[in-house]
């Protein structure tokens, strides 16, 4: 298996990570409403060692890379444990990495709107804002959270109009768009509570 998914100068790239611990049917809806809503290429799922805002670490790495592959079946999707190769952690870190070895691609980070509500805890989240584009898939009953958050009001001014969310991919950072869809209300924590992970 390619350690590095193939990407070309040109190509818009979305970038979807997080633990996918477990994945399940609400990641692969917002994986392909971003593909249509946002002007990508492909989309890459980053199945991350770790998460640093979570206490607890996840089922093993190989576990949730094979459930992921098994759930995302697209021809333009790729399940990737690319951070673990990268040696990043953090996704500001993961983006810089990305950057310098994909001369030329363009990258877009996807991220639910429940994120959206906290991403001003993240590790460097302004240079997130202000090097890569960013997508906001809504989730049920994080929308207003969201809306209301440190970053949306930070970057109110970067945020595209409902119009022009497929040309997020190809917009020039900071740029972030917001769309709401009929959403799946699966959770990955919600799964492991009933025990079927």
């Amino acid at each position: 298996m390619r350690r590095f998914p193939v990407a070309k100068p040109g190509q818009v790239i979305g970038l979807l990570g997080g633990s996918f611990d477990p994945p399940h049917a609400g990641h692969v809806h917002i994986t392909e409403a971003a593909l249509k809503r946002f002007g990508l290429d492909h989309v890459w799922w980053l199945v991350s060692p770790g998460n640093p805002l979570k206490p607890a670490g996840p089922a093993p790495l190989p576990q949730r890379m094979q459930a992921a592959r098994a759930l995302m079946r697209h021809p333009r999707v790729t399940v990737t444990d690319i951070e673990r190769h990268l040696g990043t952690r953090y996704t500001a870190q993961t983006l810089a990495g990305l950057s310098r070895r994909y001369p030329g691609v363009r990258f877009a980070w996807l991220m639910g709107a429940d994120n959206l509500a906290q991403f001003h805890r993240w590790q460097d989240w302004r240079w997130i804002m202000d090097h890569v584009p960013v997508g906001v898939l809504a989730r049920p009953g994080d929308r207003i959270s969201a809306r209301l958050s440190k970053a949306a009001r930070v970057y109110r001014a970067a945020k595209l109009p409902k119009h022009a969310t497929h040309m997020l991919g190809r917009a020039a950072p900071p740029a972030w768009a917001f769309v709401n869809l009929p959403m799946s209300d699966q959770s990955s924590s919600a799964i492991r509570a009933r025990g079927e992970w």
